[in-house]
């Protein structure tokens, strides 16, 4: 009898540490701080079009994919970091606010470009020659709650920009034409 109800505990434990974790994991949030790397490459999987069947877009605070049957999974982007995607352009661009990893398509595919950025106080942030993916687009991971000047060049041609990482601010720049 004993043995049966010592049984019995152990099991409504276990079955209470499962029922637990899983009510502490919000179905629709994902990874947080101590996932940061985790949650910036699933960001670069996206946009590099390393997963099928699935849209992905990003916004100023989150990672939101949708699946064939239109459910949604969305993920914490990290506290400290935010993500913006720039894609220069000579000829074509389109509007975009929110970028879309699975879904905007830049005119310049797989080039090298110049890529300076400094945040408000003149310190310089990025400065290195940068490759845009298939996409057209340079992907960027910058400090939160910043305003920055960005120039792009490219064989001569220049373009010139300011964005900010504050929340709600744009995650796509699609507005920096190489003149």
């Amino acid at each position: 009898m004993k043995k049966s109800l010592i049984f019995t505990i152990v099991g409504i434990v276990i079955l209470g540490i499962v029922v637990l974790s899983f009510l502490g994991n919000d179905a629709g949030t994902a990874p947080k701080a101590n996932e940061t790397q985790d949650i910036k490459e699933l960001v670069l999987d996206y946009s590099v079009g390393n997963i099928e069947n699935e849209t992905a877009s990003i916004s100023s605070h989150e990672l939101i994919v949708t699946d064939a049957e239109e459910n949604q999974l969305i993920y914490d982007l990290p506290e400290d970091e935010f993500f913006v995607s720039i894609a220069p352009f000579i000829n074509q661009t389109h509007p975009c606010d929110i970028h879309s990893l699975t879904g905007c398509q830049g005119e310049m595919v797989n080039e090298e470009f110049d890529v300076y950025i400094e945040d408000s106080n003149g310190n310089v942030i990025i400065d290195q020659t940068m490759k845009s993916e298939a996409n057209g687009f340079i992907d960027l991971w910058v400090p939160r709650e910043e305003t920055y000047q960005v120039t792009i060049t490219q064989e001569g041609k220049i373009a010139e920009s300011e964005f900010s990482t504050f929340k709600n601010d744009n995650t796509c720049i699609t507005t920096m034409q190489l003149m």
